[in-house]
């Protein structure tokens, strides 16, 4: 191997960012494990291999530790007491062993714990070998060390929000490049109806990182509660602090979310932090996931006003709750029962997940509907009319 590709080599590990004397010793205990499987008949040889790049010079040689003199038996087993138990009993490796009486053959001065070095002749293709296996070690180490830093930039990040480039769109699947990684949006991560568009900058949630024979795997979700969740931090100083807490969202990803907050301290407005002033805060959100609709519930403990609160913008009239089956059972006017219903029951739906109770809509006249299967057009509100019921609510 010639200077040149010394330098190229050298080259690759400042670019790559990897140890010169990782892929040396690579190259060695590789060449050295293609000695073994080529040359050592009796796999009783520890072979070492030192290959200098700058020469093209191998040499080979069997390195073997002095140990004591045992007698052994015909299976090569060291004679000792049956009765001795099996973790003090006496190993003797031959391929990594060479017994004193041996040893002082080849050197007559040896002593236990010596290291003895027999040279090994190099076959005349070994040249030829070296130079395969230096270049399959050399990618090998470049995928490595590329795994290496995707894990070390990306591991920190896995559950938060991440900002990249859509790089291709393939078979249903959005590769968005994050920098030094490639992270995979699924379909079933994606907001139903969304387009991606080469190019475009997008945010996505990090929900995990994998390793596979590909490599790693950063796995991307705009669809997870998660991304919802990280982005109301991102916009809102008083999530991202703690001071506004949410406790829950309910979220069918393109279509409509709730979200549960509130705080512990009386001079705070959980509902009006997470709006902003004109609804700007809210906005940045919205502008994030698209069409979605969001409405911002406030979380209270009495389970009947959360209820209240969760159907909203519909009026409630009276409510009675079954703690032990976790159901509530909500009466409705006229005019209100399709807003509290949603359309196709898309209002009741999210405020059920978002309490853990099941919730029955009951018109005035004590006529109970059946939420699952209802398909009614609701009023098609507007962010706007959203933002000032929220306020006049407050």
């Amino acid at each position: 191997m010639s200077n040149e590709i010394k330098d190229a080599i050298e080259s690759i590990c400042e670019e790559k960012h990897i140890d010169f004397n990782k892929i040396t010793d690579a190259i060695n205990q590789a060449l050295a494990a293609a000695y073994r499987k080529d040359y050592d008949k009796d796999k009783n040889l520890n072979v070492k291999v030192d290959f200098n790049i700058e020469t093209n010079e191998i040499k080979v040689w069997d390195s073997k530790t002095v140990c004591d003199n045992y007698e052994l038996d015909e299976e090569g087993n060291v004679i000792q007491d049956q009765n001795i138990p099996d973790e003090e009993k006496i190993r003797f490796n031959p391929r990594t062993q060479i017994m004193l009486k041996d040893a002082k053959k080849i050197k007559k001065d040896a002593a236990i714990g010596d290291t003895i070095n027999t040279d090994l002749e190099p076959p005349s293709n070994f040249g030829r070998v070296a130079a395969q296996t230096a270049k399959q070690v050399i990618i090998q180490k470049i995928k490595e060390a590329e795994k290496e830093a995707v894990l070390s930039e990306f591991k920190d990040k896995e559950k938060t929000i991440a900002t990249g480039t859509i790089q291709k769109v393939e078979n249903n699947i959005v590769f968005v490049n994050l920098g030094r990684g490639t992270g995979i949006l699924g379909k079933d991560d994606q907001i139903p109806g969304e387009s991606y568009i080469v190019g475009n900058r997008i945010k996505c949630y990090i929900k995990a990182i994998e390793e596979s024979q590909r490599g790693i795997q950063i796995l991307l979700s705009r669809s997870n509660t998660e991304f919802l969740k990280h982005l109301f931090m991102l916009e809102i100083p008083e999530i991202n602090e703690g001071v506004v807490i949410i406790k829950n969202i309910a979220r069918e990803p393109g279509s409509r979310s709730k979200v549960a907050v509130y705080t512990t301290q009386d001079n705070i407005d959980p509902v009006g932090s997470c709006i902003g002033q004109r609804g700007t805060r809210i906005n940045a959100i919205i502008n994030e996931i698209g069409e979605e609709k969001l409405d911002i519930v406030e979380y209270n403990k009495d389970i009947t006003q959360y209820i209240i609160n969760s159907l909203a913008p519909a009026n409630i009239k009276d409510i009675k709750i079954n703690e032990d089956k976790k159901e509530a059972d909500v009466l409705v006017d006229k005019d209100q029962f399709s807003l509290a219903i949603g359309k196709k029951g898309q209002n009741v739906r999210l405020a059920s997940k978002l309490t853990g109770y099941k919730i029955n809509i009951v018109q005035d006249e004590n006529e109970k509907v059946n939420n699952n299967n209802i398909d009614i057009e609701t009023i098609n509100t507007t962010i706007d009319e959203k933002i000032d019921d929220n306020i006049l609510n407050q």
